[in-house]
């Protein structure tokens, strides 16, 4: 090997070695359906009395709050570091996956996404979008639409639109605090009035609005309807699904909830459980949210503290991040993209019966 080979196989070296997590700065939405909770209960920094519907908390565009990183976004980012980043998913496309905090004080439309081969097909888009919800915070009462109560057809649901008795069909499911939802593609669904919750998704913005309660934007005409694309796309058999029943697993000082297992996504929620607590990435870029308390963690050596409800993404490159437990009971709701789903099965040993629930249709 030539001297020049060895220094810059050093230099890449080092320069994995010194790599951290990446703390992003939100992005926020407003929304007609929108209150003040992403400001007063989740931190965001927002207008007062601004009706705020979400904060994206891992996209793209997300600029990263760091010295070593000045101004850049996550895309940026993903442009410069590759695999450093990214790990084996391709980084010439946008992160593969988004993260949310919606704050639906009033409920949104009912709607539906499409899966990738129609995104591709019809919209030209590379993606479609499956996503899953975790409830943070729910009024007494409050329920999501998911799914149809019977079997139905793309004849009654058009006739039903047209005729606006299409609520009559729609299955509506209580929700508490920790409930967690997983939506595949074709999953008619809407989420209720006062429900804060975490959505992860695969980055795409391809949303069907079939019905949204005779409400009118910001400029006074009703929003547009989908109805059409919608019923291209939509699943017409009651499925019943209901809130996903975890798996927890305590290893390295963690106890892991492992919630969600999709091909595009895996979502779960760790708890520090010991005086230190390990998390191997498995060679894939992780995003982390931190919940109720503040969280303590070292990476290569660096300590850095995230604070409630603060999103990070831990570049592939990084091996292990190492949590400390302090205080309060340190927890994250974690989503790692293109998961290694072998390795899924090996860490929980029963990986038949957890991925029976997720089976996409």
């Amino acid at each position: 090997m030539s001297t020049g080979a060895s220094n810059a196989d050093a230099r890449s070296d080092r320069s994995v070695s010194s790599l951290q997590p990446l703390l992003l700065e939100p992005t926020l939405t407003p929304a007609l359906w929108g209150g003040g909770a992403l400001v007063s209960s989740y931190g965001k920094t927002g207008a007062s009395g601004a009706l705020l519907g979400e904060a994206w908390e891992c996209w793209d565009d997300n600029r990263i709050v760091s010295t070593d990183h000045p101004r850049q976004t996550l895309g940026q980012a993903r442009g410069i570091m590759g695999a450093a980043l990214m790990g084996p998913i391709d980084p010439a496309f946008p992160f593969p996956i988004l993260t949310k905090i919606i704050d639906a004080h009033l409920a949104l439309s009912v709607q539906v996404h499409p899966d990738d081969a129609y995104a591709q097909r019809v919209e030209h888009q590379r993606n479609g979008k499956a996503e899953c919800w975790s409830i943070l915070a729910a009024k007494p009462g409050a329920e999501i639409i998911l799914g149809w109560t019977r079997d139905t057809t793309r004849e009654e649901y058009e006739r039903r639109v047209a005729d606006g008795t299409l609520g009559e069909i729609l299955r509506r499911v209580p929700v508490a605090v920790g409930d967690t939802f997983y939506l595949p593609a074709g999953t008619l669904h809407a989420i209720g009035a006062g429900i804060q919750l975490f959505e992860t998704q695969q980055t795409s913005d391809l949303t069907y609005r079939i019905f949204d309660w005779n409400r009118v934007g910001s400029d006074g005409k009703p929003r547009e309807l989908h109805v059409s694309k919608a019923g291209d796309v939509l699943d017409f058999r009651a499925t019943f699904p209901k809130a996903i029943q975890p798996i927890r697993i305590s290893a390295d000082g963690l106890e892991r909830a492992l919630l969600i297992a999709d091909t595009r996504f895996l979502v779960e929620k760790i708890r520090v459980i010991g005086s230190i607590g390990i998390y191997h990435t498995g060679g894939r870029p992780v995003t982390m949210t931190a919940c109720a308390g503040e969280v303590y963690l070292r990476a290569n050596g660096v300590a850095q503290t995230i604070a409630p409800y603060q999103t990070i993404v831990v570049p592939a490159a990084i091996a292990e991040i190492e949590f400390v437990a302090r205080e309060t009971t340190a927890e994250l709701l974690v989503a790692t993209p293109d998961p290694d789903l072998d390795a899924v099965h090996r860490l929980i040993g029963n990986g038949a019966t957890f991925f029976a629930q997720f089976k996409p249709r």
